[in-house]
């Protein structure tokens, strides 16, 4: 496949000395089943060029891959009068619920802060530059909180090095999707980079969706929740019933 990509660049054009993207990815969906334990997504591309591979710098490439935002809330707990009581509250109003960010090198090493500032690519500015209410002074140490949080969930993922480069033509990763995801568009983004600063992007989409029973049941409990709440109290008495028998009858 990637030597079909290869054959494919030689013979698309693009304005002299222009470089540009060429993307693939080894699915654009993702479905979550009853089953699901994670998945691996190959993000792999080229680079289009008509000219000679300019010599004065080397070429770098970021990817990143962002699930659905949405409004987080961070406490603080502490323990008073022999019991553990939520003392602080920091509310971030559109941290994402999956990141990953895969490169040739060290980001910092590749990419400058007015591009990184423009873009919004590293952890700091995708969770810290959002607008956050707090009841806090520490709104930092909250924010530093739930990267750690989910980095231990591997929701968040920094991957410098990940990203291999061959010739400065060919590059390919691989991002972990866990099990936990939160279904919806996972925006991924593609960043071709010289001299720290961005020369092209390419954006697109893999869709997670979760199907069979499990949507079903995902579907039903926000969208019919008595119904939903009526079924599982049923399954409840039945399952006990179920067991009480089991039980009775071992007594025997």
């Amino acid at each position: 496949m990637i030597r079909a990509l290869a054959l494919f660049v030689l013979f698309c054009g693009t304005p002299a000395g222009a470089e540009r993207i060429v993307l693939g990815l080894s699915q654009d969906e993702v479905a979550i089943t009853a089953t699901f334990d994670g998945s691996s997504i190959l993000i792999f591309g080229a680079v289009s060029r008509d000219a000679p591979i300019p010599q004065a710098s080397d070429l770098d490439v970021i990817i990143t891959v962002t699930g659905p935002p949405g409004p987080v809330d961070v406490r603080r707990k502490a323990r008073e009068v022999g019991i553990w009581v939520n003392v602080d509250a920091v509310r971030l109003s559109r941290a994402p619920s999956f990141y990953a960010v895969a490169s040739t090198a060290p980001v910092t090493d590749i990419l400058s802060a007015v591009e990184d500032l423009r873009h919004r690519i590293t952890l700091d500015q995708v969770v810290r530059t959002v607008g956050a209410s707090e009841t806090a002074p520490d709104v930092e140490n909250f924010t530093d909180a739930l990267v750690r949080i989910r980095a231990a969930e591997n929701l968040y993922q920094i991957r410098e090095g990940a990203v291999s480069l061959d010739q400065q033509t060919l590059f390919r990763t691989a991002i972990e999707l866990p099990a936990n995801l939160v279904e919806g568009a996972y925006r991924t983004r593609i960043f071709l980079l010289r001299e720290r600063q961005i020369i092209d992007t390419f954006e697109t989409e893999i869709d997670v969706r979760k199907v069979g029973l499990e949507r079903w049941l995902y579907t039903l409990a926000h969208r019919q929740p008595l119904t939903y709440g009526l079924i599982s109290l049923a399954l409840a008495i039945v399952a006990g019933w179920g067991a009480s028998a089991v039980f009775r009858g071992l007594q025997r």
